[in-house]
């Protein structure tokens, strides 16, 4: 890094990215509101801060990638920083698609009319599409109307689609109702009705059919594959010539979101109906609270966690890994792990004042207005850009925060995959460029599968699946074996080497989380998820979720378990090659520090009480044995 300021503001970019705008909000929203805020910050403080505290000030002390480091720390269990890449590969993968979402958003909001403001009558359009302004056209020009099925619709029409009949009443906005046989039933009770913008998402840029499924994903769309190919560019042109390159994007791209939320929010809460949106995600009620006793709203704010700071990803190892020995990463931790918690919050309020403003706009309770799941923030946010003067401008403003808010998550998981190849292959150092241009191509094609038209699918179940379990099992491994296996002590030795002064309060949270708390919660999270498998599903054509097939979901197994895997047979493979090469197999030997670990500072060798050689090595450029140390500079 140049300066200090490059990496804070490359840790909160990369903490700070679609997870807080996109994947928060949905996940609130789909566990009840505060439900899910009240279990997001407990999880904050015993599993998210904790970790990420721990990875940067691993990754400050040996100056290492996680392929390196824990190899070196505990030898057996090399496999762990595989099993960390693994899982920033498959998110490398999906992560890119929403930023090819958000590009093709970005150039359709250049049209005259925003195509998500009206219901269109297009073939793309679904016909239960329904738009206020639309209504009321319908109804001011005969009362006995209602818009249905991209036009005005006489409500007895409507009511015989639907197997009933017109009612004689009207309801208390005057307007016609259905009989079914035993009740009077209001238009939006008929029928389930998709706001514009979610037909957009769903039809138009998504290009959901009525009989996509796994077994007919439809051809490529054109327009995601280049939208795809252009954030794969944007990626490799910023990664290109390292840690320099993006360190100087990341100023713009960490700040640039804070001053359109606070514009959205602005607008959000002078809309009508936003009151009720906020009090939806604020207000516990007793039926809310009673929800805190399942355990899948506690597995989805653990994972959110991981999603928001980003530790067990690897990436976090790999930034601080670029740091001044002495930097105060402890500052750093604290700083970051709340402005990005807070920045959660903060889109929460953004989101729920829009919610609450298209409740009211289809006349249906806050909970029940949008079916999207993942796509909350291609549906909600979109929407309010309509309720805004200039909305072209908005709407470039907005879908330019969303690409930079993932580009330095992406710019982050993709340092982690390239690094973690050089790391392995010191010769490829030489050629960094060509190593960040082949990882963007393979992630290009890679990705392909989810620019077909039931793209979707694919990217849900990479999502589902590809960062649950395995995050999981990553965490509680590196914690034990930084804890047990290298001691507790060593650790904080090291923190006073790099200059640390962690006053003693924070000591006692810092030890308790790490030697009991955390890997006990994460560790009871992880067999309750087991417990209470729930199947992957995905938005479809109409309003009802589509649960895949056994063997896609089989699939997902596989995803979510290959970590693990990683890990396990990693303890075969280092067993294997020790044993091979003469050296030490036994128990203590295998998770002891290897003769390569110590700190990233290059000193004579000193003999440390632990018996652990602090002889160093920067970035692999000194070989080691008993007797001398070669430079080969």
């Amino acid at each position: 890094w140049d300066n200090q300021c490059d990496f804070f503001l490359s840790c909160l970019g990369y903490a700070v990215g679609l997870g807080n705008v996109w994947r928060f909000p949905y996940l609130c929203y789909e566990h009840g509101g505060v439900t899910f805020l009240i279990a997001y910050l407990v999880m904050l403080l015993i599993s998210g801060l904790p970790l990420f505290f721990l990875e940067l000030a691993l990754g400050q002390y040996a100056g290492k990638g996680p392929l390196k480091l824990f190899g070196r720390i505990a030898p057996a269990f090399k496999g762990l920083g595989y099993g960390m890449l693994m899982i920033s590969f498959l998110v490398v993968i999906y992560y890119n698609m929403i930023i090819a979402w958000t590009i093709y958003y970005t150039f359709a909001g250049f049209a005259s009319e925003l195509p998500w403001t009206y219901c269109g009558n297009t073939t793309l359009t679904s016909r239960d599409c329904f738009q206020r302004d639309q209504e009321l056209a319908c109804f001011n020009g005969s009362r006995d109307d209602t818009f249905w099925d991209k036009k005005c619709t006489s409500v007895s029409e409507v009511c015989l689609n639907f197997n009933m009949t017109q009612a004689d009443e009207r309801d208390d906005t005057n307007r016609l109702m259905c009989f079914n046989g035993t009740d009077n039933i209001v238009l939006n009770r008929v029928y389930p009705r998709v706001s514009p913008s979610e037909d957009y998402y769903k039809r138009t840029m998504l290009g959901l059919e009525p009989d996509t499924s796994w077994e007919n994903m439809g051809g490529l769309k054109w327009e995601l594959v280049l939208c795809l190919a252009a954030a794969w560019t944007i990626v490799c042109l910023c990664l290109i010539k390292g840690v320099q390159s993006s360190g100087k994007v990341v100023y713009f791209t960490a700040l640039f979101p804070y001053l359109v939320l606070v514009i959205l929010l602005i607008r959000g809460v002078t809309l009508d109906g936003a009151y009720d949106g906020i009090i939806f995600y604020v207000y516990p009620t007793q039926e809310k609270m009673a929800n805190l006793l399942k355990i899948d709203v506690w597995a989805a704010a653990a994972t959110q966690i991981f999603y928001s700071l980003g530790p067990s990803f690897g990436g976090l190892i790999t930034l601080a890994s670029y740091n001044k020995f002495t930097n105060n990463c402890h500052r750093d931790a604290i700083l970051i792990a709340f402005a990005n918690c807070g920045t959660s919050i903060f889109a929460g309020f953004v989101i729920f004042s829009i919610i609450g403003f298209m409740a009211k706009q289809a006349d249906l309770p806050v909970g029940e207005v949008i079916k999207g799941g993942t796509g909350l923030a291609f549906i909600a946010y979109p929407e309010a850009v309509t309720q805004m003067p200039v909305p072209q401008l908005w709407s470039f403003l907005f879908f330019g925060m969303l690409i930079t808010l993932g580009l330095d998550s992406q710019f982050t998981m993709t340092e982690t995959v390239t690094t973690a190849i050089m790391d392995q292959y010191p010769n490829l150092r030489a050629h960094k460029g060509k190593v960040v241009i082949v990882a963007s191509i393979i992630g290009f094609i890679l990705g392909l599968t989810m620019c077909t038209r039931g793209g979707i699918f694919m990217f849900e179940l990479i999502n589902w699946y590809s960062a649950s379990w395995g995050l999981l099992i990553c965490a509680i491994t590196e914690i034990l074996i930084v804890m047990y296996a290298y001691g507790y002590k060593n650790f904080l030795e090291n923190m006073e080497e790099m200059g640390l002064k962690i006053p003693t309060i924070m000591k006692y949270y810092w030890l308790s989380m790490w030697m009991v708390i955390t890997p006990v919660v994460l560790f009871f999270v992880l067999i309750m998820t087991f417990i209470q498998y729930s199947p992957a599903w995905s938005p479809s054509y109409t309003q009802e979720k589509y649960y895949f097939p056994i063997g896609i979901q089989f699939l997902g197994w596989l995803m979510a378990l290959v970590a693990g895997a990683l890990i396990i047979m990693g303890v075969f493979w280092q067993y294997y090659n020790r044993k091979r090469n003469g050296k030490a197999t036994d128990f203590k030997s295998m998770i002891s520090p290897s003769e390569k670990w110590g700190s990233a500072l290059v000193t004579n060798a000193v003999k440390k009480p632990t018996g652990v050689d602090n002889q160093t090595y920067v970035k692999d450029e000194f070989s080691y044995n008993k007797y001398s140390v070669d430079t080969a500079y």
